[in-house]
């Protein structure tokens, strides 16, 4: 089992938690960015630098990541690819994507982005918040609770 962190727009604040679960519970944890992030030095804590462009972070972690993998990214496209594959996928605001849930969320995702094109302003994405730091937390902390007991 291994911890992915889709980390070019990750917040500060879920950094930590992952890093502190990563430490606590001694799993490998690999920061995925196309530029230089910081972490401790520690065993289980790893960096993958990939080149600038559109979706290369996500690349590399949908042709690493495996089955039992824990994945962190608000990328909805790359969570529609692996929750099929049996991978936790976890957006940075605490939103456990399922086979239940994904399909709806990409094609909201999709909408948004074909009206985007079009030249209709959006709201974009709501600012991140403590409640959002808190749902991370909880979800994160029962989806490892879950894959430790079964491992």
């Amino acid at each position: 089992m291994k911890i992915w962190v889709d980390a070019d727009a990750c917040p500060g604040e879920i950094k930590d938690i992952i890093i502190k679960a990563a430490h606590k519970r001694q799993i490998e944890t690999i920061f995925v960015s196309n530029k230089i992030i910081s972490i401790p030095e520690s065993p289980f804590l790893f960096t993958v630098r990939v080149s600038k462009g559109s979706d290369v972070a996500d690349e590399y972690i949908a042709d690493n990541a495996e089955d039992k993998d824990i994945v962190i990214t608000q990328d909805i496209p790359l969570a529609a690819i692996l929750v099929p594959r049996g991978i936790i996928v976890i957006s940075v605001h605490g939103v456990l994507f399922t086979p239940n849930n994904i399909g709806e969320r990409l094609s909201v995702r999709n909408f948004m982005s074909e009206l985007r094109d079009t030249g209709v302003q959006t709201s974009g994405p709501k600012p991140f918040s403590n409640k959002d730091k808190q749902k991370f937390a909880n979800t994160f902390d029962q989806q490892l609770f879950k894959m430790l007991k079964h491992k």
